[in-house]
């Protein structure tokens, strides 16, 4: 049984996260105890909000050394995803550094900010987070601040301009929509996530 913990990073969408766990029949718990979160199997960093408040509440927590130090796998999931590169144009902040990349705002492609909805990925081949999930599936997205492209992309969106939906770095996962309201693909992603990394 893989031990599943959820970050409490004192964002919104915890327990949205937390449920959609429920749903495929895997226990996560919720928590911002160091010992309970590098003795996880398996951990989520969730996200919702702006990068600023986002690292304010992990460095009350005490959690950044933390998470920079894990050694399981880690799935950032939207700004949880954003908070893995190493700087945010919102709020003009440091974020993690768990791999090389920026968080820039989604540029003027005269498409309403933010990107909100569901849009189509194109994912690299094999990719163990994609088993099971046809190519160019739909996600849905909230967000109006993006990665663009680089070397850590597993996956891209076009809105207007192509951005990273899912970047990865060693043991690092992030993905930049919601796979916990992306229904039955963004299941089998959270399943892939559990079972196959």
């Amino acid at each position: 049984m893989t031990h599943l913990t959820i970050i409490n990073t004192r964002c919104a969408n915890l327990s949205s996260v937390k449920f959609a766990f429920d749903r495929l029949g895997y226990h996560a718990q919720i928590t911002d105890n160091v010992e309970q979160i590098q003795a996880a199997d398996k951990l989520i960093l969730p996200g919702v909000g702006t990068a600023k408040a986002a690292m304010q509440n992990l460095t009350e927590l005490g959690l950044i050394d933390t998470i920079q130090n894990l050694t399981q796998p880690v799935l950032g999931i939207c700004l949880g995803m954003q908070l893995m590169t190493e700087y945010s144009e919102e709020g003009d902040v440091d974020l993690l550094k768990l791999m090389s990349g920026k968080t820039d705002k989604l540029p003027d492609c005269q498409l309403p900010l933010p990107h909100m909805g569901w849009n189509k990925v194109h994912y690299q081949a094999d990719h163990p987070l994609f088993a099971d999930i046809p190519q160019d599936s739909h996600f849905y997205f909230v967000h109006s601040y993006g990665v663009l492209p680089n070397t850590h992309t597993v996956a891209t969106c076009d809105y207007g301009v192509l951005f990273s939906a899912v970047i990865q770095h060693k043991n690092f996962y992030g993905v930049q929509f919601h796979p916990e309201r992306s229904g039955k693909v963004g299941a089998q992603l959270l399943k892939n996530f559990v079972e196959l990394i």
